[in-house]
């Protein structure tokens, strides 16, 4: 009987080899076909091995083992069943966005990155990480004397291309000076059109999507169940996003596993698209999971084929999503109409003569009206103008003639920039950053107002070497060297003392209120343990950017081969040696 099932098996396996090689040959003469109408290099066999990164964008590692539960993730859950594959819990680190993630992940730095939106003061120009010319530019400047992960392979759907030599829909390679490159893009796009078979699917599947998108529509506003879906156009979005895009660029991966490219990276947006309407675990954003988890399928049976260089696959996510609640909603204004409602008729500019005699009529008059303040209020909340107070008492206060950086006449001119549960605010009185006793001089009430707010759980600012976090239960403050030390000074309740690990949020914090082009108060939105819920500054049901839930919560998927220890990974930087060692070229 052993003898037989030894027989049995052997044949089972000699028709499997030749299964392969046949598919072997079909794929080869396939894809030779295509490289070579596309007039794309076919890389020279090697003994070293590649890599492949499949990035979802906004998948958490608890909503991926739920979907994985749910069975919305078929092709991941077997990977880890046949205990092929590990998979791993990291943390991003704020801001827990794509730009800030992806630049750790490929270069190593993400400095300076403190939102997928923000302001330059100095130069009085918005910046949002969705425009070619602007993620170029924050890509030469965090890859100065870096070398990324991508160097000779293909970056195909994401925002920074990691140093690859060929790219694809990727924004930070659609600069001018690499055109040649981005006509690749078109150039796939008209072969995919020409293909009859997958255009064929392609068209289906978008008349599939966009059905079920209108249906999902209508339920939801016939039940009346929040989210309700958003305008109409989203649709098309969908389509567009979750079908067209998805197609091309699996198309795309599966062409430069066969050329053999060293290093491939790709990012799918579906799913994060959909989770932020409708939610992290909802039916829409599942279903986009679950067409992932099939073009992830694609991609690893080519890549096992090993048909011209052997590939390592890895599957992971930039960061997580949270369940929230809009600030609009709730509040029924924006958190720029609840500031601009702060400073109405509240604030007196002192026209008075005489830089010396100024200076002091300031201080009165600032220490007087934060007393007010404070006496208006009741406990706990009147620890916030006491710290100003305190904060003042200890500098003299600056004089707003010196080198004309000051005009208050500006105090009105305000500039708010949302990323999910996460606002940088910027007050133009001055074209850099302010110190909050600078802030409390022109606006007494601001941050008192902002702290006792039910949607904001923090108000972080700076006050020279010191960063400060006010919130209604009590105020930290962290000083120059906490990064290596991890102790701060608490007035009143710790503000993040639910939290499981306030002192590494607190590192986070930290780090992101010294970065050049934070916010002259950082702003987080209300965070609900129970529920696991934030309040989201944009038009979301789920949100990132901020601090509190899944958000921070990454994922990633390799190889047991590979033993790498990500649980102390506390941002994404710390992902890029471990690709940069293991393939050093």
């Amino acid at each position: 009987m052993q003898t037989i099932a030894i027989r049995a098996a052997r044949a089972v396996q000699f028709v499997l080899g030749i299964i392969g090689a046949l598919l072997g040959t079909f794929y080869s003469a396939k894809y030779t076909a295509i490289t070579r109408r596309l007039g794309l290099p076919r890389v020279a066999d090697s003994a070293k091995r590649g890599f492949v990164i499949v990035e979802i964008d906004g998948l958490s590692y608890p909503h991926l083992q739920a979907a994985m539960s749910l069975g919305y993730a078929p092709y991941i859950q077997r990977l880890i069943e046949r205990d092929e594959f590990a998979l791993h819990q990291w943390k991003t680190g704020l801001p827990c966005t794509t730009p800030a993630a992806q630049a750790g992940i490929m270069y190593g730095n993400n400095d300076d990155i403190p939102a997928f939106r923000w302001y330059d003061k100095a130069a009085e120009q918005l910046v949002v990480c969705k425009l070619p010319g602007t993620v170029k530019s924050i890509q030469d400047r965090i890859s100065a004397n870096r070398e990324g992960i991508l160097k000779g392979g293909s970056s195909v759907m994401n925002m920074f291309d990691g140093d690859a030599s060929l790219s694809m829909f990727t924004l930070a390679a659609l600069h001018r000076k690499r055109f040649f490159e981005s006509v690749r893009g078109l150039g796939f796009l008209v072969l995919f059109i020409l293909n009859p078979f997958r255009t064929l699917k392609m068209f289906a599947l978008a008349i599939w999507e966009y059905l079920t998108d209108v249906a999902q529509s209508i339920w939801a506003r016939w039940k009346k169940h929040q989210p309700l879906p958003l305008e109409w156009g989203f649709a098309f979005l969908r389509v567009f996003s979750n079908v067209i895009l998805r197609e091309i660029q699996t198309f795309a991966v599966l062409v430069d596993i066969y050329r053999g490219a060293p290093a491939i990276y790709t990012t799918y947006y579906g799913y994060d698209e959909l989770a932020h309407r409708y939610g992290p675990l909802s039916k829409p954003a599942l279903h986009a999971l679950r067409a992932i988890d099939s073009r992830i399928r694609q991609i690893d049976n080519l890549r096992r084929r090993g048909l011209h260089r052997a590939y390592d696959l890895y599957v992971l996510s930039d960061h997580g999503m949270t369940p929230s609640v809009p600030f609009t909603h709730q509040y029924g204004q924006t958190l720029g109409e609840f500031i601009r409602e702060c400073l109405g008729g509240r604030l007196k500019l002192n026209e008075a003569a005489g830089t010396e005699e100024q200076g002091a009529f300031q201080t009165i008059y600032l220490m007087e009206e934060l007393r007010v303040i404070e006496s208006n209020l009741s406990p706990p909340l009147t620890h916030i103008p006491r710290k100003l107070r305190q904060l003042v008492a200890r500098r003299v206060v600056f004089n707003l003639d010196d080198e004309g950086t000051w005009d208050p006449l500006r105090r009105t001119d305000i500039v708010v920039r949302n990323s999910g549960s996460l606002s940088h605010v910027y007050l133009n009185v001055t074209p850099r950053q302010m110190d909050i006793s600078e802030v409390a001089v022109f606006y007494p009430n601001l941050m008192s107002d902002l702290a006792a707010h039910e949607g904001i759980w923090l108000v972080v600012g700076r006050e020279q070497q010191q960063v400060v976090i006010l919130s209604k239960e009590g105020n930290i403050t962290l000083d120059e060297d906490y990064q290596a030390s991890r102790a701060y000074t608490v007035e009143g309740q710790d503000p993040l003392a639910a939290l499981p690990n306030s002192r590494e949020t607190a590192a986070q914090l930290n780090r992101v209120a010294r970065f050049a082009h934070s916010g002259d108060l950082m702003l987080i939105g209300s965070y609900d343990p129970t529920l696991d819920s934030v309040c989201c500054f944009e038009q979301f049901w789920a949100c990132h950017g901020g601090i509190g839930g899944p958000q921070e919560s990454a994922f990633m998927l390799h190889n047991n081969a590979t033993h790498w220890n990500l649980d102390r990974v506390a941002q994404a930087t710390e992902i890029y040696p471990l690709f940069a060692q293991l393939y050093a070229r």
